[in-house]
């Protein structure tokens, strides 16, 4: 089994009892202040296989299944443990997707935040790097968008909301998942960086 399907199954498995169960809804969701005040540090992993709905978990894994096949294709190509470097990019993405909200939230005890989001853009930014031209399709758009220029419009759509902050997305988790998982092969293998640019040359 492909470790994007195991994370796809083990996600969607734990959301769907967290919808009926909020007990355990309550016990998994990142709280910074819980995590801080409390040391319940379980929460910055275990946010990321909870869900607030099915359209929710339907749209990361989605996503996940698509392009979590292809990075992981690539990490099992470029890298000797491609793997356990795989598993790597997505546990350290969630983290890494959580420490702003962390950061910001510590000590307001009512914020909570859920979802893969941050770790699947890491994931989805990792796809771009190997190949930046890749064709990305967006709903009700009929041609794929490149790679890169979703990755550039994503990033500034991200920001914008953000600031706008209108919305119950943590866009942060977003922006700071996205640019981890284009510089996560890079911190790898900094070599890697002319498979990026011959990518977005063409070559």
């Amino acid at each position: 089994m492909s470790i994007t399907l195991f994370i796809i199954i083990l996600t969607s498995l734990v959301s769907i009892v967290g919808f009926r169960n909020q007990e355990l809804f309550d016990k998994l969701k990142l709280n910074p202040y819980l995590i801080i005040h409390k040391k319940e540090y379980f929460r910055v992993f275990s946010h990321a296989v909870l869900h607030a709905d099915w359209t929710h978990l339907g749209f990361n894994m989605f996503t996940l299944y698509f392009f979590g096949s292809s990075a992981e294709m690539y990490f099992n190509h470029f890298f000797e443990h491609g793997k356990l470097m795989f598993v790597m990019l997505y546990i350290i993405g969630i983290i890494v997707s959580a420490i702003p909200s962390i950061i910001k939230h510590k000590n307001d005890h009512w914020y909570n935040s859920i979802g893969a989001s941050g770790a699947v853009a890491a994931v989805l930014f990792a796809s771009i790097f190997f190949d930046p031209r890749m064709g990305i399709y967006i709903f009700l758009i009929p041609i794929p968008i490149p790679g890169f220029v979703f990755g550039i419009a994503y990033l500034i759509y991200s920001q914008y909301m953000g600031k706008k902050n209108t919305d119950n997305i943590n866009h942060e988790a977003h922006i700071t998942g996205a640019i981890f998982g284009f510089l996560f092969p890079l911190v790898l293998n900094p070599g890697l960086f002319s498979i990026f640019w011959n990518g977005l040359m063409g070559g």
